[in-house]
């Protein structure tokens, strides 16, 4: 089943300055978001399975709007993460049937590899709810520089019936990480871990 759209969201954030220091290479942000109905909202549903496929279609769909959005190659994105708020007719678990089952594979085909899990969260909301969308390095869990979140919202969603699903990537880590632990310059990449 095909996702039926009313809207697609694009949001990039750059970041310039941290406590009063230029950064030597700005950090930037991508939130592609896709405000879908709901084809389980207001009823019953034990099989799942026209959402997961949902996912399926957005995680490459959203994933390559992202990329797009901050005008790289998809082997420069550094951070990934995805996120989900249903509206009230729905339920949590319509949330995660989106975004568990086979998001991730296409999303990680946009984004040239991901061996790292990726990070995601999921809530139930209004109209004009937010969203941290966790971040976490594509292909090694313990680069702390890249631990972070984008905050998304869509002003007129989710509504009753609607989902609103969201995809965060990023070209680089947080601005000035200084904290420790594995650099990107020491990932492995095999074991999305290290």
């Amino acid at each position: 089943m095909a996702a039926i759209v009313r809207k697609y969201l694009l949001v990039v954030e750059t970041t310039r300055r941290e406590m009063s220091q230029e950064l030597a290479q700005p950090t930037r942000k991508a939130a592609a978001i896709a405000v879908i109905d709901n084809p389980c909202a207001g009823r019953d549903a034990p099989d799942l399975e026209e959402l997961m496929a949902i996912g399926e279609e957005l995680g490459g769909v959203l994933g390559e709007q992202a990329v797009r959005a901050l005008g790289v190659a998809p082997a420069a994105i550094e951070s990934f993460g995805k996120a989900a708020i249903v509206g009230e007719a729905g339920e949590l678990e319509h949330a995660a049937a989106i975004l568990h089952p086979r998001l991730g594979k296409p999303l990680r085909a946009a984004v040239a590899k991901g061996a790292a899990l990726v990070p995601s969260a999921k809530k139930m909301g209004g109209i004009g709810t937010a969203i941290d969308v966790p971040l976490g390095h594509k292909d090694a869990a313990y680069v702390r520089s890249h631990f972070d979140a984008m905050e998304v919202r869509v002003p007129d969603a989710p509504r009753a019936g609607e989902i609103v699903v969201a995809i965060a990537l990023t070209d680089s880590g947080r601005p000035r990480p200084r904290i420790g632990g594995l650099t990107k310059d020491q990932i492995e990449g095999q074991d999305g871990l290290r």
